[in-house]
């Protein structure tokens, strides 16, 4: 059993699409992350950068204590070789799942995570800095295009945790200000995972699990004002 500590973003998608993959049974804990959950004591005991998600394996391979775990990445690359799936045991295949899910982490995730906040967020709307995040969204995407001209998924013919890692950041592409019919062969492989019985499941515990998706102007101030003061 998984203990998943989780909201509806999509760095908290990545693990559930894991987990329905690979028919692991978890128990979602949510995350408050609008109301201050991540700043719990419990919830910083397993993750200290007071960010979603976060696990806990009460069944670690090694027969110990239960194994708590944070950071989305770390995540995906634990839960696939402690169960053999989704991460080839080749080493020049497992290279290049890692660098497109190192490529997510350090270059996708945050520039879209600016994105969306200097275009959703931001108390007024500063033109340098939505087309800065917009223009380097439309670049990675362009990149992203580009690999899967001649390849069913980032990483070659089969699916891993490096699609899992970059198809909740392109989920909310409208929102990024990208037309995803600008970029013909990422939009195949985005209809391809969306399809996935998995995925399908995934989301559905996320609506399952937030009702309210908008993100009140209260929970802008928790979101959006932490300094080092706020780890308490």
């Amino acid at each position: 059993m998984i203990d998943l500590y989780y909201w509806t973003t999509p760095n908290g998608h990545k693990v559930t699409m894991f987990l329905e993959e690979a028919g692991i049974d978890y128990n979602i804990i949510p995350v408050r992350i609008g109301e201050g959950d991540q700043f719990k004591p419990e919830f910083l005991a397993i993750a200290p950068n007071n960010r979603i998600p976060a696990i806990v394996d009460q069944a670690p391979a090694d027969g110990g204590a239960p194994l708590p775990l944070f950071e989305s990445g770390a995540i995906l690359q634990y839960l696939a070789e402690k169960t053999g799936q989704f991460l080839p045991s080749d080493a020049r295949e497992r290279a290049e799942v890692m660098q497109w899910l190192f490529w997510q982490m350090g270059g996708l995730g945050p520039m879209a995570g600016q994105n969306h906040h200097f275009v959703q967020y931001a108390p007024e709307q500063i033109e340098y800095a939505i087309n800065r995040y917009v223009n380097e969204t439309n670049r990675l995407y362009g990149v992203l295009n580009k690999r899967l001209a001649d390849r069913a998924y980032v990483a070659g013919e089969h699916y891993t945790i490096a699609d899992m890692a970059i198809y909740p950041w392109i989920a909310p592409h409208a929102r990024q200000r990208q037309n995803l019919a600008d970029f013909p062969h990422l939009a195949r492989w985005f209809a391809d995972i969306a399809a996935r019985p998995a995925t399908v499941r995934a989301y559905a515990r996320a609506a399952e699990v937030n009702t309210q998706p908008t993100v009140s102007g209260d929970a802008k101030n928790v979101l959006f004002g932490q300094t080092a003061k706020s780890l308490g």
